[in-house]
Formats: structure tokens, C-alpha cells, sequence
């Protein structure tokens, strides 16, 4: 049940504790603040398809919105789509440019550092796309120094391949588009990144050479970020 769902993140999201006012270093806007403005901002990443992509009409839709869309009608306030990128996501919100962030924010101990959770929303699975060119029968086929990988700065797949392949020589880009493009144009063999997104790309193109190693490698967790320390935006 979605709203059950939304509940819970929302509980997770929005607790109010002594503590908030104790902790905020960088202009936060507690849960008050938000109610009171009548908005809250969320960080979604529209290069990061079915999690949010443009439409037809340029509006940002996917599963992210969706989330996004019910929790705003939940809290009673409208909601604010920010477009980030995978390297912007943790700075946006860590800064208070956004209230939350979602854009397949995978929990890890390093982001613990910068950035609170609410409860997982969904888990990821990564794999690997690669072309027809290069007929990889798995991702550790890839650990090899005659491969080239490309991958997204700020993100939890190029952390995994970087410590998984080490031998594998490594671009990195900014973005999902240049990426693709990247291998398309014969530059990298191959990107380590969520299967979900590996195959929304490939069926788009599905009279191309776009091959995904569906050999599913980890399961990640992933939630919506909000700045560290601000529990009214964490464990409501």
C-alpha cells in the first residue's frame, strides 16, 4: 500500500526534537518552516529513468515525482521538483538548496556522514551495459586492463567498480547522457550502474546493439536524503 508507505517515510522524514536546534550549522528549514511556506523542495535526478525523466510536455515524472507528489499532498504543502545530477545531490541538500533528495540515493556510511535517511523506499540491483561489441558474459569479465569503463561521478556504482575492477581502465563524467553517449561512440566498453536504468535505456533503443551483463551484482537500499542533524526533516 503506497500511502501506508508514505506514512512511514513521512514518520521517518519529519520527527521534531530538541535535539534539530542543537545540530543545524547551515540553514536547514525545519518542518514548521515548511508548512508555513506552503512548499517543499525535492531533488530528483530526470537522467536517472524510471526514476524521473522529462515528458512529452517537459514536466519530470517517474517513480521519484510519485513519491514526492503523495508525501507533499500527505504533509498538506505543493511540491518543488529541483533537477540535480548525481554529484549535486548530496551538496543541494547538505546546503539547504532543497529540503529532500531522492535520485537512487543509496545509504552507505560515507553519505551517513553528510546526509540523514528516512526508513528505505526502494532497493537497487546493479549490473552492467555494455554493446554487442564487447559480448561480457558477466561484470567481473570486466576486471581486466584492456576495458574501459564509464562512470558518474557521485554515485554508489562508481564507487562499486572502482574497488570491484580496479584493473579496468575508468572514465568519469557528470552526467547519464554523456555516458551513454561515451560508448556509443566506441570510447568506453561498458558502465556498472542500477539494472532498472540499464534496460529503461537499452529497450528504448531496442533496435541497437545496447546489451545488458544481467548478472545482478549487490543490493543496495536507498531512501530520501535530507540534511545532516535535521531531525524534524528525518523521524517524523
Amino acid at each position: 500500500n503506497v500511502e501506508i508507505m508514505i506514512k512511514k517515510i513521512i514518520h521517518s522524514l519529519f520527527a521534531v526534537t530538541l535535539f534539530t536546534a542543537m545540530t543545524f550549522t547551515v540553514d536547514a528549514r525545519s518542518l514548521d518552516e515548511i508548512l508555513k511556506s506552503g512548499v517543499i523542495k525535492m531533488g530528483v535526478n530526470p537522467g536517472l529513468p524510471p526514476l524521473a525523466k522529462y515528458d512529452e510536455k517537459n514536466n519530470l515524472v517517474g517513480f521519484d515525482p510519485d513519491i514526492g507528489a503523495k508525501l507533499a499532498e500527505m504533509l498538506g504543502v505543493e511540491l518543488e521538483l529541483v533537477k540535480v545530477g548525481s554529484p549535486d545531490r548530496i551538496p543541494f541538500v547538505s546546503t539547504g538548496k532543497i529540503d529532500i533528495v531522492m535520485g537512487a540515493l543509496t545509504r552507505n556510511y560515507k553519505r551517513q556522514k553528510i546526509v540523514d535517511y528516512s526508513l528505505p523506499v526502494h532497493t537497487e540491483v546493479f549490473g552492467a551495459l555494455t554493446t554487442s561489441k564487447k559480448p561480457f558474459k558477466t561484470v567481473m569479465e570486466m576486471n581486466r586492463s584492456d576495458v574501459t569503463l564509464v562512470q558518474v561521478r557521485g554515485t554508489m556504482p562508481a564507487s562499486w567498480a572502482q574497488k570491484n575492477l580496479p584493473k579496468a581502465k575508468m572514465i568519469m563524467l557528470d552526467n547519464y547522457p554523456d555516458a551513454m553517449r561515451t560508448i556509443a561512440q566506441g570510447r568506453a566498453d561498458a558502465i556498472v550502474d542500477v539494472v532498472d536504468f540499464l534496460g529503461e535505456h537499452m529497450n528504448k533503443y531496442k533496435n541497437t546493439e545496447w546489451q545488458v551483463v544481467d548478472k545482478a551484482i549487490d543490493t543496495w537500499y536507498c531512501g530520501i536524503g535530507v540534511q545532516k542533524g535535521n531531525h524534524t526533516l528525518q523521524q517524523w
